[in-house]
């Protein structure tokens, strides 16, 4: 949240010409960086637009908590109202989406669910679904309102726009948490405010809703079987409601004639590309339509079939690999999802591969001829391994070589790491896979960051975590040797960092001495006591994650120094060029950090690289200094 007061304060505040500049200096403290020139416009003119409302309603002592970051993400509500229900006299909550549009229409096929405007090259989310969405989150996730959902409502003020303008806009279902009001239904609006509050403080109403506690987020593993075989377990937000949505209509003009279109959804870590597809996966599977969901990860798809498909066994065969698909028949299938697709290979062929199937045909091709609505959920900076093909250029080429249309949906909110957008920031800018180099770690209040001074510290501060209810793991860099597990003994303690010594996680599908297979580590509670690799991680999720950066990644004066020759991953060969290891090697330490949902513990190996990242989280350590004086 950036400002909090009553909208006679902000009023005054915006009067004074100082809102704007004040909420761009509080969004530079919270997130790390400077909004973007749209948003600054929209606090100039959309916040002042709702106080005058506000205070012609006579409602000047509501609440404003303006631009609300909602639990456990990086999304924001514009404003969020809180006062005092007039009939009830308990809490009241209207969560108030802002719009300066003057025109929108609903996207092709009168689709009302998805929306066009002018600015935009790619669909939006009707404005009544996106705010509705963010009441039915907030439910989910903030204590106070799970115990009374009937205190909090949504709608939609397009404050610019007339009904000529916007009116294919109200065919979108309309209710409790979804509304729309233009300019010229002001009073309509000022009257609809005046249901919901009472001109009365909203002070104690926004306290509560402030120190409500965060209910647990449902974790992709934990409710997959519920998900795919019962009903929707996740409320999908914004870019990822448009992905699913434009998903939905494409299988529809599938089955209605001979339709055939790709979809890619891009986005980072943690941005719910996994809950997208197993959203999408179970609307398929609850329909009665044929889909399938296919990685390449061999640890991904073997825990989801396990979890997933816990005595179901049609469900269990739901989930495939890339590499499934050599034989299919062309459209065979109404969607694939293809989830990690950044991992999508050169070709489907192994040393296991028949002579005759032995073709060369490049495994994107297959994936999209074997469906009519390919699907690829992918990250391009998660490419960690030679040979990866899965670029979004790589899958718009295929597609446009067939004469097919191609629809790309980026995600730019993020659902792991807290929600902290300032976090995925530090750690890209702390990699160099951003422009500008490492910079300070200031928290926000949303992901917490430390770092050990020994692999010991580490393993005690998450066993402490773990000891607490939270789950935690180990990974590393690749670069001590993996020696393979023999039977009846304790699993070989390859990584080695002074008196301090563990496992890697099993390379097999067999649970050994305790420890689970290769494909489990992230989720089995034994999982703890061995390190993963990121072949083991990626994918996944955990509350706390500890991360030991190797000899492979060092930092020399005022640089990142890559030393290939310190990986033992045996993906790179003699042949890899420098380029590309080094960006893999980067790429890889961006996956692990960014597993964890509420904090990461780092290691280095090497003492100079732990005082560059001492130096970099230097103003919090003090703060915590300060904090046990």
């Amino acid at each position: 949240m950036l400002f909090r007061e009553s909208a006679a304060t902000v009023a005054a505040r915006n009067l004074e010409g100082m809102l704007a500049s004040h909420l761009a200096n509080q969004f530079v403290r919270t997130h790390g960086y400077r909004p973007g020139p749209s948003e600054v416009r929209s606090w100039e003119r959309s916040i002042p637009a709702l106080t005058g409302a506000l205070l012609d309603a006579g409602l000047d002592q509501v609440e404003m908590l303006i631009e609300y970051g909602l639990p456990l993400t990086s999304k924001r509500a514009d404003v969020v109202l809180a006062g005092v229900h007039p009939r009830t006299q308990e809490p009241s909550y209207v969560v108030v989406e802002l719009k300066q549009w003057s025109e929108a229409h609903p996207d092709e096929d009168d689709e009302p669910l998805l929306c066009r405007i002018d600015t935009y090259a790619h669909p939006v989310l009707n404005p009544i679904e996106q705010v509705r969405g963010y009441c039915d989150y907030l439910v989910s996730f903030n204590g106070a309102l799970a115990a009374h959902p009937e205190q909090v409502s949504g709608v939609a003020y397009l404050h610019n726009a007339t009904e000529f303008g916007v009116g294919g806009l109200y065919e979108a279902p309309q209710d409790e948490r979804g509304g729309m009001f233009t300019a010229e239904r002001r009073g309509e609006f000022l009257a609809y405010l005046q249901s919901k509050l009472a001109p009365a403080s909203g002070a104690a109403a926004a306290d509560a809703l402030l120190a409500a506690a965060t209910r647990p987020s449902k974790q992709l593993m934990s409710v997959a079987a519920q998900e795919v075989r019962e009903r929707e377990q996740f409320v999908l937000l914004d870019e990822q409601r448009v992905a699913y949505e434009m998903v939905l209509r494409a299988v529809q003009k599938a089955h209605e004639s001979d339709h055939k279109e790709v979809v890619i959804v891009t986005g980072g870590p943690g941005t719910g590309k996994s809950v997208i597809a197993l959203s999408l996966l179970g609307e398929m599977y609850r329909r009665g339509i044929p889909a399938l969901h296919a990685t390449g990860s061999q640890s991904f798809t073997k825990t989801m079939r396990k979890v997933a498909g816990a005595r179901k066994r049609e469900v269990q065969d739901l989930f495939r690999y890339f590499n499934s698909f050599i034989t299919a028949k062309r459209n065979s299938l109404d969607v694939l999802i293809c989830d990690e697709a950044h991992r999508i290979r050169e070709t489907s062929a192994n040393r296991y591969t028949r002579a005759e199937f032995r073709t060369g045909r490049p495994q994107v091709d297959e994936l999209i001829d074997v469906a009519r609505v390919p699907v690829f959920l992918l990250d391009q900076h998660q490419v960690v391994r030679p040979g990866e093909k899965g670029r979004v250029e790589d899958i718009r080429a295929a597609a446009e070589s067939r004469g097919l249309r191609c629809r790309e949906v980026s995600l730019d909110s993020q659902f792991r790491c807290g929600g902290s957008d300032a976090y995925l920031h530090w750690v890209v800018r702390l990699l160099g896979l951003e422009d500008g180099g490492p910079e300070e770690w200031r928290p926000d209040g949303r992901m917490e960051l430390t770092i050990a001074e020994s692999p010991e510290e580490m393993e005690a501060f998450l066993q402490e975590r773990q000891s607490k209810g939270h789950i935690a793991r180990i990974s590393a860099g690749y670069c001590w040797k993996w020696s393979d597990a023999k039977p009846g003994e304790p699993l070989p303690a390859d990584v080695v960092i002074g008196d301090w010594a563990r496992p890697w996680n099993l390379k097999g599908e067999r649970s050994v001495m305790g420890a689970p297979p290769s494909a489990l580590w992230a989720t089995d509670p034994a999982g703890f006591g061995q390190v993963g690799c990121v072949y083991t991680a990626q994918g996944f999720e955990y509350d706390w994650s500890g991360v030991i950066l190797g000899p492979d990644l060092v930092w020399r004066k005022n640089r990142w120094i890559v030393e290939p020759s310190a990986s033992k991953d045996p993906v790179f060969k003699r042949s890899t060029p420098a380029e590309q290891v080094d960006r893999l090697i980067r790429n890889t330490y961006k996956v692990l950090l960014t597993r964890g949902m509420l904090g990461t513990v780092i290691y280095s190996t090497d003492p100079e690289t732990r005082a560059k990242l001492r130096e970099l989280t230097a103003s919090r350590h003090a703060a915590e200094q300060a904090a046990t004086v």
